[in-house]
């Protein structure tokens, strides 16, 4: 690590393309939109953002940011992406903790429920985006197709239902390729207070209980 005080340090190429695709589509979502840093253990880093259907998007890449909580413009982040010094560095702009809107999941405590075929995925959002183009207005896609459960998913005394809004995260974010084999999952964790998709590309989070403290 260089003698800067302030920034991100990726390890190598294929981290910083993977969070510049994370970027880039956090931006196709929201082009003001802010991404929040953690570190997650040595080596490791989770990138955070909000997206437009009131669910977490995360992703993990290996290196190191500084401080260990930072959130900054994600157009800045791409510009300095873009220009990522040879030691890894990456300028990230100035810092907009104070953007940044609700609480983070936390690390541990989360039950793994089942795995759920991507494919079956990748089809309700092909039916949802059918259904949204059908009677979306200037303001996106009807709440009530956002809030519609779509799934089920239990084990033991545990049950949650997946609502529209996380499938579409997933696949705007690009978390599960567009081509499929039959074996490809996505994985489906249960914490009292959050429910975790895990897919390929990276989880998407939602508050389990009254949509209004989603994000709060």
């Amino acid at each position: 690590m260089t003698g800067t005080e302030r920034g991100i340090w990726l390890d190598g190429a294929t981290h910083r393309d993977d969070l510049a695709t994370f970027t880039e589509r956090v931006l196709r979502l929201d082009d003001a939109a802010v991404i929040r840093f953690r570190q997650r253990s040595a080596g490791q880093l989770v990138a955070w953002a909000a997206t437009r259907f009131d669910v977490l998007a995360s992703r993990v890449v290996g290196g190191r940011v500084k401080p260990a909580d930072m959130a900054v413009g994600a157009d800045a982040l791409a510009a300095g992406l873009a220009a990522m010094a040879p030691d890894g560095h990456v300028e990230p702009g100035f810092a907009m903790d104070s953007a940044w809107r609700g609480a983070l999941p936390p690390e541990a405590g989360f039950v793994h429920l089942d795995d759920v075929p991507a494919r079956v995925v990748l089809d309700l959002a092909e039916r949802g985006g059918t259904l949204a183009k059908e009677h979306s207005s200037a303001h996106g896609p009807p709440v009530s197709l956002l809030d519609q459960d779509v799934m089920d998913v239990s084990a033991d005394e545990d049950s949650v239902a997946i609502p529209m809004r996380c499938v579409f995260a997933l696949t705007a974010m690009g978390f599960v390729p567009t081509s499929v084999s039959e074996d490809e999952i996505v994985r489906v964790r249960a914490h009292p207070s959050w429910l975790r998709i895990d897919a390929r590309f990276g989880s998407v989070y939602r508050r389990r209980g009254a949509p209004a403290v989603v994000l709060r």
